[in-house]
């Protein structure tokens, strides 16, 4: 399958060499995949594969990975391994659903309370719907969302600045 996004950078943002996204005050650094190179990620294992989650999480030593596993019916799913916090954004056209498998994970909310998911609890984000992860520690979850899915980074939203916002102004 072949993915084509319409991305769109926050203010301040940089596109380092590799292709990344870089943000003051980004907790995972330059080298993260930029939003395209999210989005056009192939699955590591075809269907018919045995794919043991357990092994893969254990093999994750950066402070964050997150890789498409498996595709079925035009969905894929990911695997996250994280601490800290991720980047504002939303998907415009697809819904995201989040699978806490160890940690805690609070899912953040320009309007509504935020979510805090422990381990086998799961949420649904609707398509459109402006959010952020933050981990509480190390945490593993799997995500359930369309291959391809466009994700649009945004400035957090007023009243949601924090210390520990990846678009936390350095001056």
């Amino acid at each position: 399958m072949t993915c084509s996004t319409g991305l769109r950078w926050p203010l301040g943002a940089r596109v380092s060499r590799r292709g990344g996204l870089q943000q003051p005050g980004y907790p995972h650094g330059p080298d993260t995949p930029s939003a395209e190179d999210y989005a056009a990620e192939r699955a590591r294992f075809a269907a018919l594969e045995l794919v043991d989650l357990h092994a893969l999480e254990r093999a994750v030593t950066e402070p964050y990975k997150n890789q498409v596993l498996v595709n079925s019916n035009g969905e894929c799913m990911r695997l996250a391994v994280f601490e800290g916090n991720y980047r504002w954004h939303h998907h415009p056209r697809s819904d995201e659903l989040f699978l806490v498998v160890s940690g805690e994970l609070h899912i953040e909310f320009a309007d509504r309370p935020d979510a805090i998911l422990g381990p086998l609890q799961c949420m649904v984000v609707p398509a459109g719907t402006l959010h952020r992860t933050r981990a509480v520690g190390r945490t593993v979850n799997i995500t359930f969302e369309q291959q391809c899915a466009e994700t649009v980074f945004v400035e957090p939203p007023p009243g949601r600045w924090s210390r520990t916002s990846p678009f936390r102004s350095t001056d």
